[in-house]
């Protein structure tokens, strides 16, 4: 079988298999029979209730949030030409999550929070664009934009920890605390519903531009030889990976680790090509997220946050992945 069908083959399986075990799987267990008779409309009693009102939006939300950040990540990757890019880079995630800590402070109300996430990674991601446009000449234009996006992200970073410092203790900063750490336990379909298109957005442009974005990969010199308008190129799918991220930040919180380990697994899998890389780290990602979340739900007696189970499966895996690299097991 060629790899590339096996890499799908492989995707798909683990999405399958990872819907059906969160929609089967919780504090009100429902039978792989029932999932079949509430489809049907035969079953309409408490687990229709549940299936319909708490598990398929939340794995709804889950696919959207995990696909939407494994693609900009591997798009990060490719563009930048680095393994260790992710949608954190440009300072997305720490713009994101500033501005809800902001509406959190402000006691706004949920919307208006994610209203403010969303607008904060995007004026991140400008702020970097615009920081680097200023110095530019001084160096290599994507050295700069990443250096520009870390000292950003730290400064937003300062500013999150001034706001929970003056943050009321009882009711303001636990809210905080459980933001930053990322959860899908309060989705619903209108979160859903307002955060998709924007994300799906920014994934269609991902998806549209991956054969250009190869060309990247090759070098900047070397794209521009071939005719790419690399600045331009550059520019849109930053522009398009920023949508997605900032988007799924806002609904779920700042979770961390999704776009910066599932590339590298999809890597290993499918190659390098972005061609194929950036679709099947989308699959992949909706696949780990789902599973993450369920474990979320069911490791315990109280639900786990997202951020502390991603670190925590994601540390090892990352790590396993860079030995295998070192030894050459990564295509």
């Amino acid at each position: 079988m060629k790899r590339g069908a096996l890499a799908w083959g492989v995707g798909a399986a683990a999405l399958v298999v990872a819907v059906l075990g969160a929609l089967a799987v919780g504090r009100f267990p429902i039978a792989p029979g029932q999932l079949w008779a509430i489809l049907s409309g035969a079953e309409t009693g408490t687990p229709a209730i549940v299936f319909w009102n708490i598990r398929a939006p939340r794995v709804g939300a889950a696919i959207l949030v995990g696909a939407s950040l494994a693609a900009a990540g591997a798009a990060f990757q490719g563009m930048f030409r680095n393994p260790l890019a992710s949608p954190d880079l440009l300072g997305v995630s720490a713009g994101a999550s500033l501005g809800a800590v902001l509406g959190i402070f402000l006691g706004l109300p949920v919307a208006a929070v994610q209203g403010l996430a969303f607008a904060g990674g995007i004026a991140a991601v400008a702020a970097v664009a615009a920081l680097s446009a200023a110095v530019r000449g001084q160096g290599d234009p994507v050295l700069v934009l990443i250096l520009a996006g870390i000292a950003l992200g730290a400064l937003m970073g300062a500013a999150i920890s001034l706001l929970k410092i003056l943050a009321d203790p009882y009711n303001q900063l636990p809210a905080i605390t459980f933001w930053l750490l990322g959860t899908l336990s309060a989705a619903t379909r209108d979160d859903i519903l307002a955060a998709a298109p924007a994300a799906l957005l920014g994934l269609v442009v991902l998806l549209l531009l991956r054969w250009r974005l190869n060309l990247l990969t090759l070098g900047e010199d070397e794209a521009r030889a071939l005719g790419v308008n690399t600045t331009a190129l550059r520019a849109c799918a930053v522009a398009g990976a920023t949508l997605a991220t900032a988007a799924v930040t806002a609904l779920a919180g700042a979770v961390g680790w999704i776009g910066l380990v599932v590339p590298h697994m999809a890597r290993m899998l499918g190659g390098p090509d972005l061609r194929r890389l950036i679709p099947l780290s989308a699959l992949l990602g909706a696949a780990f997220l789902l599973a993450v979340d369920t474990l979320a739900r069911v490791a315990g007696r109280t639900e786990l946050p997202l951020g502390i189970l991603t670190a925590v499966l994601g540390t090892p895996l990352f790590l396993w992945l860079l030995v295998r690299a070192r030894r050459g097991g990564v295509a």
